[in-house]
């Protein structure tokens, strides 16, 4: 046997593994009708896995399966339509089989094979008697169109319960699809940051509670989806930022600071501009999303009058402040040329205080200098 092809039949015959209650219902009235046709006491519905012979619907016996070695269905399901054996007592594939040399001595046997409509043999529908005796043709062929109804319930059977699978799936998935979307936009909305999806054709195709409250705050228009970006920006503020829109839409992520400026608000936002992707790379729109930096604003410019600040003082002190010490320590210059050694002593007392005074001057400038460097480094 092609093990390959065995593998793929096995799967196969999984398909009917489990059947529902109607299925099983019409199947066994299939048997009862078989049974009358060909007037035998047995008939079967079987499925042939791995290791056994199974009876999913069945007149005449009481078992639910047997060892698929001693099986008569295992031969039927090897060739095509169907295998009829009037005395199998004197067929060498069966004489030894338990079932028939011993009780219930089975002496006649004729199946006709389940096949799939991927050509699988699964199993038969097959009539078996204790006497030897053939089937007529009209035995032969009621047979045969039986088991083709028997095999159309059973896919059909499959193919429901498949399909109320996998409705079943797409309802948990779209449950936490709806699960997953209420906790993002839970997220979305809670996020004091305004954010924006924005289409190819500058329309809107998504925001938050954020973006559409400093919308109404700030030009007294709510957004909607589907609105023209251009009819909720002031002209100016649009040119402003359409270019970065542009870098977006070509694949580059950019931002810019925005000054909002109206009667009652003067802040500072800035909006980063993200372009979003689709599965095969293409640029399907932009994620405009922007955030509060007045106070960040404030403190640089804070940053900036204080820096000037310093270095005026160090200026003052570099500059101002050692220049009349310049001109004492030139004075005593001259004073030295024309000293006398009465006056040598006042001299070299004056001179040490002003070069001691140029020596604090120089030592506040570096100090000057050094904040201003590691104040700038900070910010920086």
């Amino acid at each position: 046997m092609d093990l390959l092809h065995e593998k793929d039949r096995l799967n196969a015959v999984s398909r009917f593994a489990v059947l529902k209650a109607d299925i099983i219902t019409d199947l066994n009235s299939i048997v009862d009708l078989a049974a009358q046709i060909c007037n035998t006491p047995v008939a079967l519905v079987t499925l042939i896995d791995e290791h056994v012979q199974w009876f999913k619907a069945a007149k005449g016996v009481d078992m639910e399966s047997t060892p698929r070695g001693i099986g008569f269905c295992n031969h039927t399901i090897q060739q095509v339509g169907t295998l009829e054996v009037p005395d199998m007592l004197a067929d060498t594939r069966f004489s030894n089989n338990p079932l028939v040399a011993e009780a219930p001595h089975v002496r006649f046997y004729a199946g006709a094979t389940l096949t799939t409509k991927d050509g699988h043999n699964v199993g038969t529908l097959c009539v078996v008697d204790m006497e030897e005796r053939e089937l007529n043709e009209m035995q032969r062929s009621a047979l045969k169109t039986l088991s083709k109804q028997v095999m159309h319930l059973m896919e059909t059977g499959w193919t429901m319960r498949m399909l109320e699978e996998r409705h079943t799936e797409a309802e948990r998935q779209k449950k936490l699809i709806a699960e997953s979307e209420l906790k993002l936009r839970a997220v979305f909305d809670s996020s004091k940051d305004t954010h924006m999806l924005i289409d190819r054709n500058m329309e809107i195709l998504a925001f938050n509670k954020a973006a559409n409250q400093f919308f109404v705050e700030h030009t007294n228009k709510p957004l909607q989806t589907g609105v023209n970006v251009n009819q909720i920006l002031k002209a100016k503020t649009f040119a402003l930022l359409l270019p970065y829109f542009e870098k977006a839409f070509n694949g580059e992520a950019t931002k810019v600071e925005w000054n909002v400026k109206n009667e009652k608000v003067d802040s500072w936002r800035e909006v980063v501009f993200t372009p979003i992707s689709g599965p095969h790379g293409e640029i399907l729109g932009v994620a405009a999303n922007s955030t509060d930096i007045t106070d960040s604003k404030l403190q640089e410019d804070q940053i900036n009058i204080q820096n000037a600040a310093l270095t005026r003082i160090a200026i003052i002190q570099s500059h101002e402040l050692r220049r009349p010490v310049a001109s004492l320590l030139g004075i005593m210059a001259l004073l030295k040329l024309e000293q006398n050694k009465a006056e040598n002593q006042y001299l070299e007392m004056l001179e040490f205080t002003v070069r001691e005074l140029d020596e604090k001057i120089r030592e506040i400038v570096k100090d000057s200098e050094n904040t201003i460097n590691n104040y700038m480094s900070i910010v920086a």
